[in-house]
């Protein structure tokens, strides 16, 4: 399973690149204001930023609704740079925004997914990948972990190369659900990563080592 970062905080991405477990990151018009990147030009210029700090795939979100908008934006976006992916919103625009974007070999994310149907339709367009918000399901009392096995069923059934990132994980326990149903990609905050990291017999052994090796020394 690949691990995507979903930050526009450049500090975050460089840790988990220097983990040397990062893959991609994600990013979105919210996660940029948060760091304070405004502005078209400086949005563009961190995007940048972004793709020389890390390997592989950085998806780019459009800010049009209608085709002709995300066909520009999304253009511009893959200009920047070979690693941008063009993020469009699961709506009839951004479907056919996708399947033109796939027909020229430009990678594309189709974001806010919340259903198979939806899901279906983004591999039928060539989408890259698709974007459940297993997290956001989850606030409404739904479960968000059987959208993913349930695209993933899908996807298996037709051979579709479309890859299912698991997005808005919120928590460690979220990335292991997703691993075991079968999720291409997860991408959530660092500190769902780190805390892979994280149990307390590891702490104890770890102690008891190093105090029987200070013992013979």
């Amino acid at each position: 399973m690949k691990f995507f970062i979903d930050t526009a905080n450049l500090d975050q991405i460089k840790e988990a690149q220097d983990m040397g477990i990062l893959d991609g990151v994600t990013t979105n018009p919210s996660l940029m204001a948060k760091e304070g990147i405004t502005g078209h030009d400086n949005i563009m210029k961190h995007y940048v930023d972004i793709c020389n700090i890390v390997d592989g795939d950085v998806s780019a979100e459009v800010i049009s609704t209608d085709v002709e908008g995300m066909i520009k934006e999304g253009e511009a976006l893959a200009e920047l740079h070979e690693q941008i992916v063009v993020k469009l919103p699961m709506i009839k625009d951004g479907v056919k925004a996708c399947k033109y974007f796939s027909s020229k070999g430009i990678k594309t994310n189709v974001t806010l997914v919340f259903s198979a149907g939806q899901a279906l339709l983004a591999a039928k367009a060539g989408a890259t990948y698709v974007s459940p918000f297993l997290g956001r399901l989850d606030d409404i009392s739904t479960d968000g972990l059987n959208l993913i096995s349930e695209i993933r069923h899908i996807y298996d059934n037709y051979g579709f190369e479309t890859q299912i990132l698991s997005a808005s994980v919120r928590h460690t326990m979220h990335v292991i659900d997703c691993a075991k149903i079968g999720s291409d990609v997860m991408t959530g905050p660092l500190s769902s990563i780190e805390g892979l990291l994280k149990h307390p017999l590891t702490d104890i052994g770890l102690a008891k080592f190093l105090a029987d090796y200070k013992k013979g020394n």
